[in-house]
């Protein structure tokens, strides 16, 4: 018998038959179960090294000859699946060879690994399967150089970490931790989706604002669950809203503070130990502790966009098909808004435009811009629209 996590009711109900079993019994667990009885033998099963693991996936690959051993240590170094689902990914990819896939073996070899490693992550976040390039950014190039070497962190983690002994050296902190800080709509969740693309990964987003709980020992329940789901490969872990756990904690006040202190410790410690890039975002960087800040490896500032980068987010929004007249992107920019607003103003002028039958012009922009402003509280200014129509 497994037992995973059990609430109170189901707990008791396992001691209850484990206590009236009249048969050897094995038990199989994360934790050992207290009982009454007397113990019987404690066998603790370590997980598979690096070198198990890759004695699996070649035994699962065996049939598949196209896969090179560089490309099975590669999957070694992203999915740390169980034996039984590396076959079923090996099984996946010896059937659908040869086919009319535009992917290789190794691509279908990765591709299947995604595939086994998404059990049981559906249900904690959103998964995103990544669609965006480095083209879709509107950057400066320093922020895109740290985007680029935190993809080459969680790229090259198997050389540096285990080829090069710095996991022997360092032992703790191995896990490739962000912190994005920017308003909203700045791009944030952009950049995490064409890191994942770059990595080949989905993209997990968990709302922290729904993990937090003001139950005593829930929150890292919760933390728990997407961690030890993740752990399977295959995802880059995205925490929206990062202000709904983190906080100037420095004044502990009650027994709820510093519990809250244990939460924030307990998610750092989980992401600073996940295989994979572990991000969080937060709008107000300023309330955050400079002691957790400290405890993350890279921090990127998403600033509120220029009016030149404002001008080249609405050039890249408009697609060349799209039927236009005298739309102006240079006009467009004076908008004082970051790019997710952009976005919606782009896409309500077209349904606009579309509903009249008409080519996409300034007119409706302006009336889709009325009403994204009337979401942000906001009111055009006429220095923003003038010369529009």
């Amino acid at each position: 018998m497994e037992f995973g996590d059990l609430d109170r009711e189901q707990a008791a109900a396992a001691d209850a038959f484990i206590e009236s079993a009249a048969v050897p019994l094995v038990v199989s667990g994360q934790e050992p179960r207290p009982t009454a009885r007397a113990r019987g033998e404690r066998v603790t099963v370590p997980p598979l090294d690096a070198d198990e693991q890759l004695g699996v996936w070649t035994e699962a690959f065996a049939g598949v000859p196209e896969v090179p051993e560089s490309a099975l240590r590669d999957l070694v170094a992203q999915f740390q699946l169980p034996p039984h689902l590396v076959r079923s990914a090996g099984a996946a990819v010896a059937r659908d060879l040869p086919g009319e896939d535009e992917l290789d073996a190794t691509g279908l070899a990765w591709r299947a690994g995604l595939t086994e490693a998404r059990m049981g992550m559906d249900e904690l976040g959103r998964r995103i399967e990544p669609q965006a390039g480095w083209g879709d950014l509107v950057l400066s190039e320093r922020q895109l150089k740290f985007l680029r070497e935190i993809v080459a962190h969680v790229r090259r983690r198997p050389t540096v970490y285990q080829e090069w002994g710095f996991a022997h050296t360092l032992r703790r902190g191995l896990g490739v931790t962000a912190l994005f800080a920017g308003g909203s709509g700045t791009g944030k969740t952009l950049a995490a989706e064409v890191m994942a693309k770059e990595l080949g990964l989905d993209l997990f987003i968990i709302d922290l604002s729904q993990v937090v709980s003001k139950y005593i020992g829930e929150t890292e329940k919760n933390l728990r669950k997407v961690f030890d789901a993740a752990e399977r490969g295959g995802a880059l872990l995205l925490f929206d809203e990062a202000d709904a756990l983190f906080g100037k904690r420095s004044e502990v006040k009650d027994s709820h503070d510093r519990y809250a202190n244990l939460e924030v410790s307990y998610l750092l410690m989980r992401m600073e130990a996940y295989r994979g890039l572990a991000i969080l975002t937060t709008n107000m960087k300023q309330a955050l502790d400079t002691a957790f800040m400290r405890r993350i490896r890279f921090v990127v500032d998403f600033p509120f966009p220029q009016e030149s980068e404002r001008a080249e987010i609405w050039r890249r929004v408009l697609p060349a098909q799209a039927p236009m007249k005298d739309i102006d992107p240079e006009l467009l920019a004076r908008l004082t808004v970051a790019g997710g607003s952009i976005r919606n103003i782009a896409l309500s002028g077209a349904f606009l435009a579309a509903e009249e039958g008409e080519r996409l012009r300034m007119r409706h922009m302006l009336e889709a811009a009325r009403t994204e402003y009337l979401k942000l509280d906001r009111s055009l200014t006429p220095s923003e629209v003038h010369g529009w129509v």
